[in-house]
């Protein structure tokens, strides 16, 4: 009997680490993610407190994103969006890398890529009906959240499933 529960006990602890590891790869993906979106905002608070226009992302008139980045819009209480999305990135690439093996992480990885998306729709707004012209970073940035929303939503997906 006592064999019994030792054999029980290493089939769910075999399950859980196949379903772990089958996550590896969505938390590796989101992890990249992170580090790109990490880069564009960082390209993208250097070109905040720039005094030179942006060659490379002018295309024609509704493509300028140095209108977008020195609007009144790209700060938030003084603290630059971009800075936000550098730090929002970081966050979801911890959750990715440090903290994955946590049972809370998949629910707090999805609940940030969500604010993070929240957050970029709402500036994609101002963009397109405030502002009038989008910024070529700004949307790599979005399509960034989105994927890793996405990701985190089929990583809480799984957790679901397991437990």
């Amino acid at each position: 009997m006592c064999f019994a529960v030792i054999a029980i006990g290493s089939d769910e602890a075999r399950a859980t680490s196949v379903l772990r590891t089958d996550n590896r790869g969505f938390y590796l993906a989101i992890a990249i993610l992170a580090l790109a979106g990490m880069a564009v905002s960082a390209v993208s608070l250097q070109r905040h407190y720039a005094k030179s226009a942006t060659t490379f992302c002018e295309v024609g008139e509704k493509f300028n994103c140095d209108i977008v980045n020195r609007s009144e819009y790209s700060s938030l209480m003084g603290i630059p969006v971009a800075g936000i999305g550098v730090v929002g990135y970081g966050v979801l690439l911890a959750f990715a890398t440090i903290y994955r093996s946590r049972t809370e992480t998949p629910v707090r990885l999805l609940m940030a890529a969500l604010g993070g998306l929240g957050f970029a729709l709402y500036l994609t707004y101002i963009e397109g009906f405030v502002l009038g012209t989008w910024c070529i970073l700004c949307l790599s940035s979005l399509a960034i959240i989105a994927g890793i929303t996405v990701l985190a939503g089929v990583v809480k997906a799984r957790a679901n499933l397991r437990g």
